[in-house]
């Protein structure tokens, strides 16, 4: 009877004990509190921008174009000579929103980035940089020419 006794009286002190427990820091469901609404955002307070700025520059030259058809539009290829070795990042942007302006021509900006460091002169087979872009069959239908942009120079390859 004596062990029996012993396990009611330590269940009742157990249950007894559960409605300070509840309120504890020991009890997991209280580590954190009820939630608030609250005004922080990580959208800045004037605003996102309406288009991002586009720090790279222009290739120095544009030495080879080549628009190859492939299944659904073409490739255009171009390569560019920047000043000196170390110029990345290279990219075809298109002007007019990649549409093909009043006489026909689709327009592209070849842009670099400039090198982070100090960038030593090179032969142009070292520093030649490529850059590519698809353009669809639906752009293609109004287009005559496509023309690649670059600092001194541009390239140009008609139908």
């Amino acid at each position: 009877m004596k062990p029996a006794l012993t396990a009611l009286l330590i269940g009742t002190l157990a249950l007894a004990a559960c409605g300070q427990v509840s309120e504890s820091r020991f009890n997991p469901l209280n580590w954190f509190g009820k939630s608030e609404e609250g005004k922080a955002s990580l959208a800045p307070e004037e605003g996102y921008a309406a288009a991002a700025i586009d720090n790279r520059a222009l290739v120095g030259e544009v030495t080879a174009l080549e628009v190859t058809r492939t299944p659904g539009g073409a490739l255009v290829v171009a390569r560019g000579l920047p000043p000196t070795q170390g110029w990345w990042d290279a990219e075809l942007v298109a002007v007019n929103d990649g549409r093909p302006d009043a006489e026909g021509d689709l327009v592209y900006t070849f842009r670099v980035a400039a090198p982070r460091g100090p960038a030593p002169a090179a032969p142009p087979q070292v520093r030649e940089v490529t850059a590519g872009m698809f353009v669809s069959e639906q752009t293609l239908g109004a287009v005559r020419r496509i023309v690649v942009v670059g600092q001194t120079n541009s390239r140009s390859a008609a139908r």
